[in-house]
C-alpha cells in the first residue's frame, strides 16, 4: 500500500480521488479547496467541522464535470 495513504489525517474526508478541478478549484473526490486541503492538519476540529458540513453543498459544482472529456 502506497506510504501517504497510511498517514493518520486528523478525520479528512479525503476519499483518495484527488484531483482539483480547474475552474471549480476544488477537489473532485472531497470537495474541498485546495487551501482547505493544504491548512487541512492545522484546523482546530471546530473549523475541520465547519468545512465538512459544507461539503454536501459542493457537489453541484461539479455535478457533470467529473468524467472528464466527451467522446463522439
Amino acid at each position: 500500500m502506497d506510504e501517504v495513504w497510511k498517514r493518520n489525517e486528523v478525520d479528512s474526508p479525503c476519499v483518495k480521488i484527488c484531483v482539483v478541478h480547474p475552474e471549480a478549484r476544488l477537489c473532485i473526490g472531497c470537495y474541498r479547496s485546495l487551501d482547505e486541503i493544504a491548512q487541512w492538519s492545522k484546523m482546530s476540529e471546530d473549523e475541520r467541522a465547519r468545512v465538512k458540513a459544507e461539503l454536501p453543498a459542493r457537489e453541484p459544482q461539479l455535478r457533470g464535470k467529473r468524467r472528464g472529456r466527451r467522446h463522439g
